[in-house]
């Protein structure tokens, strides 16, 4: 059996998941992803099964994978947005995602952006760097009222880290667990317009799917959202299209636009959004810890493992 595997996060960490993957009976290929379909439509005849991860997996990729030997998807992190789900149960293609294995470090990524813009350290890292001593006064998250939009695994972690920091926690999802919020303290929503108006930060944390792309529309920018708003995005670029992010910049909407996934990644040079001094941009590393790595490198070969041995 022949495995391709394009995660960089899973080849280029340390860890107990290179073992696991050397110890499974497969020859293994390495690209360095996120591939495009016009880079994997080539070599995708040559390979059993995929360790991917935000690769460009379509009906016409996939669709030739079937045709040759392609049986097994293991996808390396949770998102499964750039695979065509529909395409691959047509053909038969198996596919496993690694479900609980990254939410805590991406919770954490979020308030590691937050901080960084509330006390400008960022800013200030460039001052000092430049032998300079500019004392830019900042500002408290406590006390702040945070929305989070999508509790799912990552929003509540995002809301108890929120909790222990003090602040007022909102919430919409379509599938809210009442438990769960009260026993964080969490006023809750299914509808986005109520709780947007009210939110000093707002955190993207839902998946993407046809439902949620493009869920926060200018609309609820210029109309829902608070003048100084903070937008922290850890979840996909598509929940709030680039075009909107720069108007809610220039009209001042937004004081902060704080993102780790980009519409394009790598991202591109002439991108828009990288001249605003309000934009912190780190590139798709929210999952990217040696812990969170060896959970999700692990978990994807586990699955593929798993995949292999109920097909056998």
């Amino acid at each position: 059996m022949k495995v391709l595997l394009t995660s960089t996060s899973f080849q280029d960490t340390p860890g107990r998941h290179h073992d696991k993957l050397n110890a499974l009976d497969v020859d293994i290929d390495f690209l360095r992803g996120p591939l495009s379909a016009s880079v994997i439509l080539p070599v995708i005849k040559k390979y059993d099964a995929l360790i991917c991860g935000d690769d460009e997996l379509n009906r016409k990729v996939l669709l030739k994978g079937s045709q040759t030997k392609l049986k097994f998807i293991s996808k390396y992190g949770v998102g499964l947005d750039k695979i065509d789900l529909e395409a691959a149960a047509e053909y038969g293609i198996k596919i496993k995602n690694c479900l609980g294995a990254n939410h805590i470090t991406v919770a954490e990524h979020v308030f590691a952006l937050l901080l960084a813009a509330y006390k400008n350290l960022y800013t200030e890292f460039n001052h000092t760097k430049s032998g300079n001593w500019v004392r830019i006064t900042g500002n408290e998250i406590y006390g702040k009222t945070i929305a989070i939009i999508g509790l799912g695994k990552i929003g509540k972690e995002v809301a108890i880290r929120a909790k222990a920091f003090g602040m007022r926690i909102m919430a919409f999802d379509k599938n809210i667990e009442k438990d769960f919020c009260l026993s964080q303290g969490i006023k809750y929503s299914n509808k986005l317009i109520d709780i947007t108006p009210q939110a000093d930060i707002i955190s993207l944390n839902l998946s993407l799917t046809y439902e949620t792309k493009g869920i926060i529309t200018k609309e609820i920018v210029e109309h829902y959202m608070k003048k100084g708003v903070v937008i922290i995005n850890t979840a996909r670029a598509a929940l709030l299209p680039t075009k909107n992010i720069i108007y809610g910049l220039d009209s001042k909407i937004i004081r902060y636009y704080l993102t780790d996934v980009m519409d394009i990644e790598p991202i591109e040079k002439a991108h828009p959004l990288i001249d605003y001094e309000n934009v912190l941009i780190t590139p798709h590393i929210g999952s990217r810890t040696f812990e969170s790595v060896e959970r999700q490198g692990l978990m994807a070969v586990e699955n593929l493992e798993k995949m292999i041995q109920e097909f056998n």
